[in-house]
């Protein structure tokens, strides 16, 4: 194909595969990087002693710092597919970080899609609604509001480059895995941390973390231009209800059940963040099209 018409046409050889940037190689980052087949991985990691590791795995790392953009240079204009999944930092109610990745994008020529990892809790507290990607975000902690301040430095970006970037923007629940560090609620059952009374119970929604990279995958080759996706499976469960189906997987006892009133003395204000949000994730945009046919449905599966 002429140059012309390709924009991989003019490229060295070496350069003619699609190149996947990878921004946040956690757990997550790595199940994607095992996918890929014939695209050129580069991993963008801040601490140099994981530069083996990602080796090992078949990237190509690169040392550099989202909160030192002047580390970034070497980013600009590599990559043909951008995969964001860097975490805000802890505080604040905005996100540097997203910004100046998306100002060293704009030096060189864009990528041609760009996915980015948000939260499902950009939508705050919905009553047990269930919630579809129309439905209007109103963040309660400062944790959602950097992500809400991220979904809309993505969109502008978007917007700018609307001609040759897509960008997808994935609406993520509680991620697990049994074979990922902190993956299962087996510790915190073995803690015997108390749950909502059910009068109390608020809904929440999970994703198994292969299924969760398979539609990262797919929404970098699949994902509408400017388009949000929830991304979660099939569960519909009570917070209560999860644990109490999760210890008897497990042959543990079932947490004790409190009001909201005694939480609200006894329990963390990050764990008493997340019993004050309930909502029921619509996922048929991810089905349809990102065509990602769940391996885990629901979450006893996964767990299993």
């Amino acid at each position: 194909m002429p140059s012309n018409q390709s924009p991989l046409g003019a490229l060295p050889s070496r350069f003619k595969r699609e190149r996947l940037l990878i921004i946040g190689c956690g757990d997550v980052g790595q199940r994607v990087m095992r996918l890929q087949r014939h695209v050129r991985v580069v991993a963008l990691t801040s601490s140099p002693a994981r530069v083996a590791a990602l080796r090992v795995q078949g990237a190509t790392p690169i040392v550099g710092n989202l909160d030192a953009p002047a580390t970034l240079q070497r980013l600009a204009g590599w990559a043909t597919r951008v995969l964001h999944l860097a975490p805000p930092p802890l505080q604040g109610s905005v996100d540097p970080r997203t910004l100046a990745l998306t100002r060293m994008l704009m030096r060189r020529s864009a990528p041609s899609s760009l996915v980015y990892g948000s939260t499902s809790g950009v939508y705050g507290d919905c009553a047990g609604a269930w919630v579809d990607e129309s439905h209007s975000v109103n963040p309660i902690t400062p944790r959602a509001q950097r992500r809400v301040d991220a979904e809309a430095r993505m969109r502008h970006f978007g917007r700018l480059r609307s001609s040759t970037v897509r960008v997808s923007v994935l609406r993520i629940p509680g991620i697990y895995a049994p074979d990922r560090e902190g993956g299962t609620p087996r510790e915190r059952l073995l803690r015997g941390t108390p749950v909502l009374a059910h009068a109390d119970d608020v809904f929440t929604n999970h994703i198994h973390a292969d299924d969760l990279a398979r539609a990262c995958q797919l929404a970098l080759w699949r994902g509408q231009p400017q388009r949000t996706y929830n991304v979660n499976d099939d569960s519909q469960l009570l917070m209560g209800d999860y644990f109490d189906m999760s210890a008897d997987l497990y042959g543990l006892a079932k947490p004790p059940r409190i009001r909201r009133a005694q939480a609200q003395k006894d329990l963390p204000a990050m764990q008493l963040s997340f019993m004050s949000e309930s909502r029921r994730l619509v996922n048929t945009r991810m089905k349809r099209e990102l065509r990602l046919q769940l391996r885990y449905a629901n979450v006893k599966d996964g767990l299993a």
